[in-house]
């Protein structure tokens, strides 16, 4: 495959993560989750869609920085753990927005931050701009588990 189609392969298999929790979370941004109390420093509703849309782009990139290494088992691997991380990702909004588990969607945050850490230390030990590029999402992912465990706490 011709490498810019990877590109844009990589960027859209990251949308498409994006697209599928988001599908749970649209209808309940302004349906159960305004019922629940939300900590002091929970960023404006609005501002969660631009992030993520950045977000998932610079995930894309990251991986096609890796899928452009030559095939080895050290690259196989770490594509199969970025793989579970996006599924992950995913999975977090079905679990807290469509089946309102707060304490669900903490324990996936919690494994997805640590494998985002994962990737990031893999990446970057197979490409430098990989790794880096990773690093807004485990920082915006960070800040989203601090939500998670407040709005856990508070309700």
């Amino acid at each position: 495959m011709h490498k810019w189609l990877k590109l844009i392969a990589s960027i859209l298999l990251c949308q498409l993560a994006g697209l599928i929790g988001s599908l749970t979370t649209f209808s309940e941004i302004t349906g159960w989750y305004v019922t629940l109390a939300k900590p002091f420093f929970t960023p404006p509703n609005w501002v969660f869609g631009p992030v993520w849309l950045a977000l998932y782009t610079l995930m894309g990139i990251s991986f096609w920085f890796i899928w452009q290494k030559k095939p080895n088992k050290k690259t196989k691997t770490v594509m199969r753990i970025f793989a579970m991380q996006l599924a992950l990702n995913a999975l977090w909004s079905i679990v807290f927005f469509g089946f309102h588990s707060l304490l669900g969607g903490m324990i996936l945050i919690i494994l997805l931050w640590l494998l985002i850490l994962i990737c990031i230390i893999r990446f970057y030990e197979i490409s430098k701009p990989a790794g880096w590029l990773l690093v807004p999402y485990i920082i915006w992912v960070t800040i989203a588990t601090a939500l998670n465990a407040g709005v856990w706490l508070l309700n």
